[in-house]
């Protein structure tokens, strides 16, 4: 069963990076009709959760991390999906499934992973900040690593799914991502 009280759960979009390898703010390049960001927020609509785009992060220069840091500082919530501005096929049954999981396993957090690798979305408890601000302190930036101490519990991506999960991040990238999209509105 998933909770669906506001106070329980929200979603954090993270949109505050350098996009350094595209080349320009991801959030704003558009896929269709819709910037990346929109459609990962119209995606995060679907759930019914409240969320919130975090732009700026509290500690700047530490890739993801600052902006998990952000969200769990300003939220209220007791769980937290964390979702990148730069994934438009993500769908509002994973996020859902995610959150089910986490009450489920009793967990403090759980990653999506594919190919071994933890990855977004994801889900943490409140009770992971003191953990986020420690691997900021020892410069430990990775989501790995975070999933690592965080004991994560992890979901693996089908192999059919895994489009769903595609990051576009590159020119090359959003070439795809523009093609893939064209073939889905046939």
């Amino acid at each position: 069963m998933v909770r669906n009280k506001k106070s329980d759960v929200e979603i954090c979009i993270l949109a505050g990076g350098l996009s350094t390898r595209m080349g320009r703010d991801k959030a704003r390049v558009r896929l269709g009709r819709r910037t990346l960001l929109g459609h990962i927020r119209q995606a995060a609509s679907a759930t019914g959760w409240p969320l919130r785009v975090i732009r700026k992060d509290v500690v700047e220069r530490c890739g993801p991390l600052g902006g998990i840091l952000t969200g769990l500082q300003k939220s209220r919530a007791e769980v937290v999906i964390f979702l990148s501005c730069d994934m438009p096929f993500i769908a509002a049954s994973w996020l859902k499934k995610l959150v089910q999981e986490i009450h489920r396993r009793k967990a403090k957090a759980v990653f999506t992973q594919q190919d071994k690798f933890a990855g977004f979305p994801f889900v943490l408890t409140r009770k992971c900040l003191e953990t986020v601000k420690a691997q900021r302190v020892k410069g430990e930036f990775s989501l790995q690593a975070l999933a690592k101490m965080l004991q994560a519990g992890r979901i693996e991506v089908p192999s059919k799914e895994a489009w769903k999960f595609m990051n576009v991040n590159t020119p090359e990238a959003l070439a795809e991502a523009k093609a893939f999209h064209l073939s889905q509105a046939r």
